[in-house]
């Protein structure tokens, strides 16, 4: 199974990452992520009550979506999270712990990761993918200058990637992009305004289908 998720994360190219101050309106923005042709979304431990939000988008969306669990600092958290219905762990850190669990458990985990040291770490550990963040600070050259020495690595940019640097990162060597307020927009989710999401979801799988075409 966990194979399975890997290669539906590395086929879509995009992992959405929902964050937001009230959970109500979130199982919404996973529909219109899904309607725009993102079907890879995390929701992060910011959350209030972000165990009951993964509830209940799980019960609500199913197989339709792969949903995972974002700022995962913690084992404990990590099984919270895996027992509310997320398939996959992402961390802003590399924590031995929460690689461990996952294995124990058969789930992705991506924790993250910024000098070569620390991604060596995370991917002898047995990360399945490794979180470069933040990537706004160190952009698509820098995941660049990693991938050269290291290509077995499978690397996930978060932070900074938008429409305007998608292209770049994949060129790049991203495996697959970590996509956060550029497309789950803060004012989007506020005003309940999908359509707009709805719409940024079509742009980023557009922009990913043909870089790597």
């Amino acid at each position: 199974m966990k194979e399975k998720h890997l290669s539906r994360v590395l086929d879509s190219g995009i992992v959405a990452v929902i964050r937001a101050h009230s959970g109500e309106l979130l199982a919404d923005v996973a529909e219109a992520l899904l309607a725009g042709g993102v079907e890879v979304m995390e929701i992060t431990f910011t959350v209030p009550a972000a165990v009951r939000v993964l509830e209940t988008v799980a019960q609500r969306m199913g197989n339709r979506v792969l949903l995972g669990a974002g700022t995962v600092l913690d084992a404990e958290t990590a099984r919270a999270a895996l027992l509310a219905g997320a398939e996959f762990i992402v961390a802003p850190n590399t924590n031995l712990d929460v690689i461990r669990l996952c294995r124990r458990y058969d789930k992705l985990v991506m924790p993250g990761a910024m000098t070569p040291t620390e991604v060596v770490t995370a991917w002898e550990a047995g990360a399945d993918i490794v979180k470069i963040f933040p990537s706004e600070v160190t952009g698509p050259k820098y995941l660049k200058a990693l991938h050269g020495p290291l290509p077995q690595v499978r690397l996930m940019p978060t932070g900074g990637v938008d429409l305007n640097t998608a292209a770049e990162f994949l060129r790049c060597g991203a495996c697959v992009l970590g996509v956060g307020g550029a497309l789950v927009e803060k004012k989007a989710v506020e005003t309940g305004n999908l359509a707009r999401i709805e719409s940024l979801a079509r742009q980023f799988v557009q922009i990913v289908k043909d870089t790597r075409q």
